[in-house]
Order: structure tokens, then C-alpha cells, then sequence
């Protein structure tokens, strides 16, 4: 498993970039990319550093934490699912993945991957399903 080291800094300085950017003619359609990372804070208050990806970017993955989400705007996401990869198979895991989302009707797949056990990516799984559960439903 690798990591990546972000600024986030620089990160904030692009999104804000992007959010200033001039906005399509309402003829025009632009497919919008969705921002790199989120955070998703558990119900403990540890926050949790995910990756997104659209449904078909997603790569193959060996064991990590993911959460399927409905984008529905550049701000409002729905959480649909919360799960951890266990297969030993990485082809395995994107299309359980993918199977998953079609079934639910998501359109983004937020990964986590810093979790160093699996003991540790079970613990964060818990945090964050019972962060949903103590919340009304909502998006974030």
C-alpha cells in the first residue's frame, strides 16, 4: 500500500482557484471532476483523509476503507454506503465495488487508505457508520 502526502494548503489554494473560475454558458454542458480529496470526520472526531474518484476512475484496490456516495452538486454529497475491502483479490474489490454503487446509485467512490491493519480499518469502518447513525441524514 502506498500514501501520498498532501499540502493541504496547496489543496485549498486549487479549490478555491476552481470555485473562482468563470462558470459555463448555461448551453454548454462540462462534465465537473470531482475534488480530489474529502474529509470525513467519525464519530469520534478523528477526522479521515478519503480520495475520490468518479464510479468508472476508480482503480483496483487491495484492503482499504471506502464510503459510496451521490454527488448531487458541487457541495451536497449523500453517503450510501460505508465498507471495507477484504478480498484478496484487487480486480475483485473494484468489482464489488462497482456492483455495489450500480445497485445503490452511486456516482463517486471516496477510498481511504492510511489505515495500517486491519484492525485499524475495521476501527475507522465503525467510527464513521456510527458517526452516520448518530447524525440525521443528511448530506455533507
Amino acid at each position: 500500500m502506498s500514501a501520498e502526502i498532501i499540502q493541504l494548503s496547496a489543496f485549498r489554494a486549487r479549490q478555491q482557484t476552481v470555485e473562482a473560475a468563470p462558470q459555463a454558458s448555461v448551453g454548454t454542458m462540462v462534465p465537473e471532476a470531482p475534488p480530489r480529496f474529502h474529509f470525513w470526520t467519525g464519530a469520534s472526531g478523528k477526522r479521515y483523509v478519503h480520495t475520490v474518484y468518479s464510479l468508472f476512475d476508480c482503480p483496483t484496490l487491495e484492503d482499504a476503507n471506502y464510503i459510496l456516495v451521490r454527488r448531487t452538486d458541487r457541495s451536497r454529497r449523500t453517503v450510501l454506503a460505508i465498507g471495507r475491502l477484504s478480498n484478496r483479490c484487487p480486480t475483485q474489490n473494484l468489482a464489488e465495488i462497482r456492483q455495489h454503487s450500480a445497485v445503490l446509485g452511486a456516482d463517486e467512490v471516496h477510498v481511504h487508505l492510511l489505515a495500517s491493519s486491519s484492525q485499524e480499518a475495521e476501527a475507522v469502518e465503525a467510527d464513521l457508520i456510527t458517526a452516520q447513525f448518530l447524525m440525521e441524514p443528511h448530506s455533507a
